[in-house]
């Protein structure tokens, strides 16, 4: 199983132009300590980081990369903070297509090397993600790269890549099967294209709620659209938080429109938050997922904590990436804890404390 048995909810790409990998049809599991602490017996986690590359962006890869198949491309000119390209790395590699990413400055080396072993050719931009100036500059040259009849702009946004980003929606397709009930899905945000994605792919008839969740250092959308606004807005970005430092609007309008109609809104949370649950989500669930993939869940537990749902709705929190795509995040995890290496005589001591 694969993307493609949504293919009818795509944009319209021939079957004999699919690729896939294998993305798609990811585990929906429920929480058996966090959400029964905070009062949410309801709380399900969809765990994206199964995906081939480990993350959801292989749904994007998917489509994207299928649809340059079908317009006859064969050169990928992309941006990336770090999971989409190694996921356009993956699916280029897999139909020789040339894969050429500008990456954010601050994006974790784990990130660069899986692009790099897939053969992707790689430029680091000083200030890129972080200066809203540097980021448009950075895609003005992109577009002018992608313009080259050979070549086709692969950003993970609508606005960029409607095509590519439409693919994202089986994620949706797939919760409202695996979860017909469901009355609340929580999604993080940088740019935004996921959420809208996740808002666009949920059937109209399981009347979910979809929720913008944005670290509160890259909060271009999560408080305008709490705060009843129409547009998103352009910030320094300060957070940490890889994969989620997108300093433009980028969908962020159209988010904000999608979730507002569906009864859902924005929720902006501390990096720290952030950092505390990624150790919760692995100590207490089992779940290993890098700081993006936790922020979904910080979201709705604030949220629970303002009193903003009932204990008795259906509440799904994506985990959009593997912990090991971001091993300094391991490290502030794990940095209290050792591995010592011990005599034999020692071991069994241990085992009988």
């Amino acid at each position: 199983m694969n993307i493609w048995r949504w293919a009818e909810h795509f944009e319209a790409i021939p079957e004999k132009a699919r690729i896939s990998l294998g993305e798609g049809d990811t585990p929906l599991i429920q929480s058996r300590s966090i959400g029964p602490a905070a009062g949410l017996p309801h709380l399900f986690f969809k765990l994206e980081s199964n995906n081939p590359t480990g993350s959801y962006k292989d749904r994007f890869a998917a489509a994207a990369i299928s649809d340059m198949i079908a317009r006859g491309r064969t050169r990928c000119v992309a941006t990336s903070s770090g999971n989409t390209g190694a996921a356009l790395a993956a699916y280029s590699a897999a139909t020789n297509i040339r894969c050429q990413i500008a990456i954010v400055e601050t994006a974790p080396e784990e990130k660069l090397r899986q692009m790099l072993a897939y053969g992707a050719e790689l430029y680091r931009v000083k200030g890129f993600g972080l200066d809203p100036q540097i980021t448009s500059e950075t895609f003005s040259l992109l577009r002018e790269a992608a313009a080259q009849p050979e070549a086709a702009l692969q950003i993970s946004a609508f606005k960029y890549c409607p095509a590519g980003m439409s693919g994202v929606r089986s994620l949706a397709l797939e919760i409202a099967e695996q979860l017909p009930g469901v009355d609340h899905v929580f999604s993080p945000a940088g740019g935004g294209g996921l959420t809208l994605a996740t808002a666009q792919g949920l059937p109209r008839r399981t009347n979910a709620a979809v929720h913008c969740v944005q670290p509160a250092g890259n909060d271009t959308i999560a408080t305008a659209l709490r705060n009843g606004k129409l547009t998103a807005r352009e910030v320094d970005c300060t957070s940490r938080i890889s994969g989620l430092q997108v300093a433009n609007v980028i969908d962020g309008d159209a988010v904000i429109d999608a979730c507002r109609a569906s009864g859902g809104t924005g929720h902006a949370v501390d990096d720290e938050f952030v950092w505390e649950i990624q150790r919760r989500l692995a100590e207490e669930e089992g779940v290993f997922a890098e700081p993006a993939g936790a922020v979904a869940l910080a979201g709705a537990l604030q949220a629970r904590a303002n009193g903003e749902f009932s204990e008795d709705e259906d509440i799904v929190c994506l985990v959009t990436g593997s912990g090991f795509k971001d091993s300094a995040s391991v490290e502030r995890m794990v940095s209290d804890r050792t591995c010592p290496v011990v005599e034999v005589a020692d071991l069994s001591e241990a085992l009988r404390r």
